[in-house]
């Protein structure tokens, strides 16, 4: 099992049957990027843990990742051999509030090519921390899953597996085989095992008019407000939005990284800049210059780091025949040496996109325009 707590209440992440902690109450969903409408599908799940709870207190645990997730199978999961007993909770025991979701994310499954998340593993588990989650379950999207019919799946995993005692899902959820079930579906099959379901509305954007006029959900016409989803963060990040993106997610959109060794042309015309080595699987939005808050992680530190203010680029670095993505930040009054230390950078808004220019010269005079306009923009929040 792997523990991927920071300081404060542990999350368990479990994907065999033999490492869950149960009984539970479970938000099930896929839960890419954590978003505002995950929150509101969560609640419930927190609540329902908060009243079971009778004087116990959450695990006080620090441990590190232990790496990369072992294969499994969904075998892992409907073993007969490793069958929970009781179903049902009794009064004394605890019911862990638990997210269950897939892994990998069933698209990247259905379409065979690797899909880039808004919140990659570690960063799920640790806005799921935030939030007081003690449980994340990931079951292993594979055909065998895929397969079950939306009744195999209520008996075989939320019954049997994660002896679930309350559920709450979003109220597009669909789940099943081809996705024959819906949310209600999920409620009545639940229902024969008195599991209650609280199916969660569909929060709504109701910000940027371009937004609601270029949303691409099929079930919601152009001029109505569209609902908060994975997809329309994608594509405000993809259209450089980012003031509507972090209203969406609740909170600013981060790229976690460990500063590596670059090219260090950036010394050389009075701008360093710490090259990021990002999650593989890590989404990018739209490639240009940014306005960035950056936080130094030190996971042994009582304290949180001062923020510090920057600008950075993600880009090809074109005027230097760049041919690679690399993400490059530089601090504003800030020296020291950062190789091999984590940051963490708070997208705060989109200067300009990336272009080439006909020397470095040119490109020194724009960066210090840039950083001009990126601290006018962040002193103006401050």
């Amino acid at each position: 099992m792997l523990n991927l707590s920071q300081n404060g209440c542990s999350v368990w992440v479990g994907s065999s049957s033999e490492e869950l902690l149960t009984p539970t109450a479970v938000a099930l969903g896929k839960f890419d990027g954590m978003h505002l409408g995950h929150q509101r599908v969560i609640q419930p799940v927190l609540q329902q843990a908060k009243r079971a709870v009778t004087g116990t207190a959450c695990d006080q645990k620090f441990v590190q990742n232990e790496g990369n997730l072992p294969e499994r199978s969904l075998h892992d999961f409907t073993n007969p051999a490793s069958q929970p007993g009781n179903p049902t909770a009794t009064t004394n025991e605890h019911i862990y509030s638990t997210v269950v979701t897939f892994h990998p994310h069933p698209q990247e499954f259905f379409s065979g090519q690797p899909r880039a998340l808004l919140t990659p593993l570690d960063e799920k588990v640790e806005q799921l921390r935030s939030l007081g989650i003690e449980q994340l379950v990931l079951l292993p999207f594979d055909k065998e899953l895929s397969s079950l019919s939306p009744e195999e799946f209520v008996e075989k995993i939320l019954v049997q597996k994660l002896r679930c005692q309350q559920l709450s899902v979003g109220q597009d959820f669909c789940f099943g085989k081809q996705r024959a079930g819906t949310a209600e579906d999920l409620k009545l099959l639940a229902a024969k095992y008195n599991i209650p379901v609280t199916i969660v509305t569909l929060e709504t954007y109701v910000g940027s008019d371009q937004l609601t006029a270029e949303s691409n959900c099929p079930s919601h016409p152009p001029t109505q407000a569209p609902p908060i989803s994975t997809s329309l963060i994608r594509q405000t990040l993809e259209n450089g939005d980012v003031k509507s993106a972090n209203f969406l997610l609740g909170r600013p959109y981060t790229l976690f990284g460990v500063v590596i060794q670059g090219q260090k042309l950036g010394r050389t015309i009075g701008f360093p800049t710490a090259n990021l080595q990002l999650p593989k699987d890590k989404f990018l939005p739209r490639l240009g210059v940014y306005a960035v808050r950056v936080l130094i992680i030190d996971e042994t530190a009582d304290t949180q780091t001062p923020t510090i203010l920057g600008v950075m680029n993600i880009g090809n670095r074109p005027t230097v025949d760049g041919t690679n993505i690399s993400v490059e930040v530089h601090l504003f009054d800030w020296s020291g040496d950062l190789y091999g230390k984590k940051l963490a950078v708070q997208l705060v808004e989109f200067l300009r996109p990336e272009q080439k220019f006909d020397s470095l010269e040119a490109l020194k005079t724009q960066i210090q325009l840039d950083c001009h306009v990126a601290k006018e923009v962040l002193l103006s929040e401050c």
